[in-house]
């Protein structure tokens, strides 16, 4: 069974893409076996203090933002970071010549879950630089096509890292014995059709009326023009809910909403929707925010926001004209 590093080297990925990618896996492992331990170590829980999003932490939190950071800064590949966690960029003080990687991520996805224990997970998104000057902070925004790779772990009842280099997406299982993450499954592909939908019912009354139409459709099922039924399943956590997307089909939504109408949505861009993106589309899906491709939205902030519905393209593609016609 190929292991990630054989992965690497069939896919012809470079030295400093490779270095970073195994960084980020290790990262992964260990946040695995810390959120493993927290119950025994009492680090489940919330502290007193909010990150940049104005969110209160959980101690896990800080512990996992603490790991991808090590493990990023120990790489000659990375010259800088984005995290949930930190207010702004890092531009780590290594000689340019050796680093032209940029990194984002979210050390750890739905933290709200771990408590029950519940499915959570890790985001990363990496960029090239295209310059050999000092780096700014206008070099982080870029757009999601501009992507080289990303990924995302799950920490459930095996620990898998779903990955895209830009040629496909594999999913990779870690194996405790070898401690070498094996690929167990390859080319994912998502089924253009669905008769799952994944939706924060209890934020109904605050949506627009493309999505509330949209959803009511699916709803009334065989009886009405959607002649099928649908099932709705929510997890609320984003790595969960995409990793059921891409082993059975379906759609996500986390569309804007008059909740908090001073927001452009709930999820983050660069660190949350645009690596979850990429993979779905490497896999034959499609992700939008409603109007434009996610993949073509140029951000304007490291933190900016956004409103993204993913999945089965079919069904992408029908969202978007709830949001054309209504």
């Amino acid at each position: 069974m190929m292991n990630l590093q054989n992965f690497m080297t069939k896919m012809n990925v470079s030295p400093p893409l490779e270095e970073a990618i195994l960084a980020l896996a290790n990262a992964m492992v260990e946040t695995g076996e810390a959120l493993t331990k927290a119950p025994i170590n009492k680090q489940l829980g919330k502290l007193d203090q909010e990150n940049v999003q104005g969110e209160t932490q959980s101690e896990l939190d800080v512990i996992s933002n603490d790991i991808f950071m090590k493990n990023l800064e120990d790489t000659h590949a990375v010259i800088g970071v984005v995290s949930e966690e930190i207010e702004k960029e890092i531009i780590f003080d290594k000689p340019r010549r050796d680093c032209q990687l940029l990194v984002f991520f979210d050390p750890l996805d739905g933290s709200s879950n771990i408590d029950p224990n519940i499915t959570v997970g890790s985001i990363f998104s990496i960029y090239e630089l295209k310059h050999d000057d000092p780096v700014a902070p206008e070099d982080f925004l870029q757009t999601g096509r501009d992507q080289v790779a990303a990924g995302f772990s799950v920490y459930g009842s095996s620990m898998t890292l779903i990955l895209t280099v830009g040629n496909g997406t594999f999913k990779f299982c870690y194996d405790q014995s070898s401690k070498f993450f094996s690929c167990t499954e390859e080319n994912i592909k998502i089924s253009p059709d669905a008769n799952e939908f994944a939706i924060n019912m209890s934020n109904q009354r605050f949506w627009s009326k493309p999505i509330q139409k949209y959803v009511e459709d699916c709803l009334l099922g065989e009886t009405d023009v959607r002649k099928k039924d649908f099932n709705m399943r929510w997890i609320g956590s984003m790595v969960a809910d995409l990793s059921r997307v891409l082993t059975r089909g379906g759609i996500y939504l986390y569309p804007k909403d008059n909740k908090k109408p001073e927001r452009a949505g709930r999820l983050r861009l660069m660190y949350e929707i645009n690596p979850m993106a990429l993979i779905i589309e490497q896999s034959k899906g499609s992700c939008t925010d409603g109007v434009n491709r996610i993949l073509d939205i140029k951000s304007d902030n490291i933190h900016q926001r956004a409103p993204v519905v993913a999945g089965s393209k079919n069904e992408v593609d029908l969202v978007k004209h709830y949001y054309q016609d209504i």
